[in-house]
This record gives C-alpha cells, sequence and structure tokens, in this order.
C-alpha cells in the first residue's frame, strides 16, 4: 500500500501535468453548474422542486449570515465569496468519499532503487491537495483585503497597519503578519483534516473491506460538513471585521 501525500499526475494537457485531484474539482465544479443550471432554468414566482429547495437553502444560509453581520444589505455583500467556499469545500469533501475516488486507478512503475510498482488512483478527494486548500485560503484572504479597502476606503483600511504613533504601528505590523498566518492556518487546518480522512478510509479499507470504512465514512461525512463550515464561517469573521473602522 502506497500512500502520497502529494496529487498524483494522471496525464499531460500542453506540457500541463493533469492530477487526479484538479480532475475531482472539474467533477465538483461540473456537478455545482449543473445543478445550478436545473434549479435556474425555469424560474417561477412560486418555486417548486429543485427551486423551491435551492431557494430555501439560500434563505436559510442569508439568516445564519445575519447573525455575523448584523446588517442584511451586508450579509447579501459577503454571500457569493461565502457560499460559494462553502459548497464548494462541502460537495469536494463529500464527493471525495464516493466509493472508487482513491481505489480505482492504475499502477506507475517507478525506477529509483529498482523496480517499485506504486497504485495511482485516477481520482483523489479535492482537499486532500495541499495546492488546493491553499489556492482556497489565499482567495479568502486576499478578498478579505478587498472587501476592506472598497467598503472603508484605502487610506482608513491602511491605517490599521500604519500610523504615526510608533507603538500602534509595531501592533499594524503584527496585524500584518497574521494575515500571512491566516493563509497557513486555512491551508493546512482543511489539507490536513481531508488528508488524514482520507488515509484512515484507506486503512480500513485494506483491513477490512466493506465492514470497518462504513462508521468512518459517517465521520467523514461530518468532518466534511464542519470543515467547510469553519473555512467559510472563518471567512466571513474577517470580512466583517476587515469592513469595520479601527478605533
Amino acid at each position: 500500500m502506497h500512500i502520497s501525500i502529494a496529487a498524483e499526475r494522471i496525464f499531460n494537457i500542453f506540457g500541463m501535468p493533469i492530477t487526479n485531484t484538479l480532475l475531482m474539482s472539474w467533477i465538483t465544479m461540473a456537478v455545482l453548474i449543473i445543478v445550478s443550471v436545473l434549479a435556474t432554468r425555469k424560474l417561477k414566482l412560486i418555486p417548486k422542486g429543485l427551486q423551491n429547495f435551492v431557494e430555501s437553502i439560500i434563505e436559510f444560509i442569508l439568516n445564519f449570515i445575519d447573525q455575523i453581520t448584523g446588517s442584511r444589505k451586508q450579509s447579501e455583500k459577503f454571500f457569493p465569496l461565502v457560499t460559494t467556499i462553502f459548497i464548494f469545500i462541502l460537495f469536494s469533501n463529500w464527493l471525495g468519499l464516493v466509493p472508487g475516488v482513491g481505489t480505482i486507478g492504475f499502477f506507475e512503475v517507478l525506477h529509483l532503487e529498482g523496480e517499485t510498482r506504486i497504485f495511482v488512483p485516477f481520482l483523489r478527494s479535492t482537499n486532500s491537495d495541499l495546492n488546493m486548500t491553499l489556492a482556497l485560503a489565499i482567495v479568502s484572504v486576499v478578498a478579505t483585503q478587498i472587501f476592506g479597502i472598497i467598503t472603508i476606503g484605502f487610506f482608513k483600511y491602511i491605517s490599521k497597519y500604519i500610523s504615526k504613533n510608533p507603538g500602534l504601528t509595531f501592533a499594524g505590523i503584527l496585524e500584518a503578519i497574521a494575515e500571512f498566518v491566516k493563509i497557513l492556518s486555512f491551508s493546512f487546518r482543511l489539507f490536513g483534516n481531508i488528508f488524514a480522512g482520507e488515509v484512515l478510509l484507506i486503512v480500513m479499507a485494506f483491513l477490512l473491506p466493506f465492514i470497518a470504512p462504513l462508521p468512518f465514512m459517517l465521520l467523514e461525512l461530518f468532518v466534511g460538513f464542519i470543515q467547510a463550515l469553519i473555512f467559510s464561517l472563518l471567512t466571513l469573521v474577517f470580512l466583517k471585521s476587515a469592513t469595520s473602522e479601527a478605533h
């Protein structure tokens, strides 16, 4: 049994390596796009079926965001980013638990110290790739800065980090460092939890197929939801903080 931290290359497109986690992210996006199209292609004033279900979720999330922001106007401003992050991470985590993901693939021969055959799955959970979680973290943190500048203005926003008072400037430098630390915290938390869950399921499937993995799959469903919630909720809290003037 071979477990690789890095995503494995499946094939190349114009010299660009396509990994199994990248393929899984494309599948996740395709599923979300198809659901969105089906839910909005025949909009009705009195919603039914899938449209009603999606609108109910949107209303629930908006009400939840209201509890953090205290303003429906601000909630509607943050909603697209926060909800997109939540839904993408959630579906990525759950699709990674579909039977066959991580277990169907091919053997690749490596010539390092002798000849070694390793198993390469066609698909792996998207967020078991540190590159993906790092990209999500960068989007979250950079978007937070952009929202802050747009909302309160460039100079007022920069005053959080730079001041005529040396003591406040030092505190601002620490605050700027904290922004970079958020990227590491976001990315490694999500990656660590999803990768650990993937390894756990592989080990259980190797020891006792069909029986042992079942309770752990239920656990990973819960963990996948919690990780999506934590990532999006922290993004929302940081957005709220960034759009408030410093005092």
